[in-house]
């Protein structure tokens, strides 16, 4: 493998893995290893075997064909590119308010400064990502360092909170319980929403396509979703030692008081660093991929596609400083969010088997069977939530 591509390849990796890590991905993890303690285990497991699933068939497709998700969704019906992206992006602006809530907090921690002015500090700093002329390059790199450091840092705390391995091992693979709506809400937080396709139209980019990339292109996919894992178990473990000893987490924010409690002062600064890396890479990775979801549908959006980057990043962060995050808002969107996924992942099924898109490319029967079982899970849950969420918004 060309040193350039081995580059691209990680830098997609990372994009796509630092956009799951975010503040809900680290606020899910807390939760429910609090309630469902050493059996989470076995909820990581399963997650980790449908992301890999949904995000190989996905990515496959996206560089067999040299298209990005939207342009094969309008290939195989003409108009349904324009609903996903339109999904996307209002899914990709709220969870962004959320993102750079994150990274405000994080600086909050860290320096003591409002959590609005961090969250502006924040966003230049995501601007200045693509202002620079090798932005990609750019993006990439972010997304390494801090992928590194979040992993470390959490790395650190979970030894101090020393956790029952040997438990969590064993409950891994013989749980208690088994809860259903976490596996799903770990694939939503994983795989969900824009996420899946940040990596994948990132190769795109990088002109990563053809047959001959898709060994490559697979092992990128499973790498992505392995550094997500690999910090989605770290934490698990953290959090385990810490409730195993009996303490309990505060509500209002469970993963600050999870690093606090394993390492004191310190831990409380280092969950500031986590969280603020884990919520600034994720606004990069939200803008990027969001606006990814539109630039081919017009050669003005194209032209200008990294000023729609910097002006989705803008938006964000001005909404967050002005209105703060409307929470019933995120509600009805986060319950949207739940259906990107089927619906992409159920397209890209269909492609992967007409020639006009994909030529003569021969996607393996076991990886559309195993995609098609999780477009039926997927969907099932995305519409019980929908169900669930509209409601809300008229209490």
């Amino acid at each position: 493998m060309k040193t350039s591509n081995r580059s691209i390849l990680l830098g997609a990796a990372f994009l796509m893995a630092t956009s799951a890590i975010g503040p809900g991905f680290l606020t899910q993890t807390t939760v429910f290893t609090e309630q469902l303690l050493a059996s989470f285990g076995f909820v990581i497991l399963i997650s980790i075997i449908i992301d890999i699933g949904a995000q190989t068939n996905i990515w496959r497709i996206i560089a067999v064909s040299g298209k990005r998700a939207q342009d094969i969704a309008n290939d195989v019906l003409p108009g349904l590119g324009y609903f996903l992206a339109l999904l996307v992006v209002m899914g990709g602006l709220a969870f962004n308010i959320g993102n750079v809530g994150g990274a405000g907090l994080g600086m909050n921690v860290l320096f003591g400064i409002d959590p609005k002015t961090g969250a502006i500090v924040s966003g230049l700093l995501a601007v200045g990502i693509f202002v620079v002329k090798e932005a990609g390059q750019a993006m990439d790199r972010f997304a390494q360092i801090l992928g590194f450091v979040m992993i470390a840092l959490t790395l650190y705390v979970m030894f101090t909170a020393q956790p029952p391995i040997g438990e969590a091992v064993t409950k891994t693979f013989i749980p208690d319980n088994i809860d259903i709506f976490a596996i799903v809400t770990l694939v939503g937080g994983t795989v969900g929403g824009y996420i899946t396709f940040a990596g994948g139209h990132r190769l795109i980019d990088a002109g990563l396509t053809g047959r001959a990339a898709v060994p490559e292109v697979t092992r990128s996919s499973i790498y992505a979703i392995g550094i997500a894992s690999i910090m989605r178990i770290i934490l698990f473990l953290a959090v385990l030692g810490v409730v195993s000893q009996g303490l309990s987490l505060n509500p209002d924010n469970p993963p600050a008081s999870v690093f606090q409690l394993a390492a004191g002062n310190v831990g409380y600064k280092i969950f500031g660093v986590v969280m603020w890396a884990a919520a600034v890479t994720s606004v990069v990775g939200a803008a990027y991929t969001s606006v990814s979801f539109i630039r081919t549908f017009s050669p003005v959006l194209e032209k200008y596609n990294r000023f729609l980057v910097i002006s989705f990043i803008v938006i964000s962060t001005s909404v967050f400083v002005f209105i703060g995050q409307p929470v019933l808002i995120l509600v009805l969107v986060g319950s949207l969010n739940g259906l990107i996924l089927p619906i992409a992942l159920g397209v890209m099924l269909i492609a992967a088997h007409k020639a006009k898109i994909v030529g003569d490319y021969k996607h393996p029967l076991w990886m559309t069977i195993f995609g098609i079982i999780i477009v039926i899970a997927m969907a099932w849950m995305g519409i019980y939530t929908l169900s669930n969420g509209i409601p809300q918004l008229f209490k």
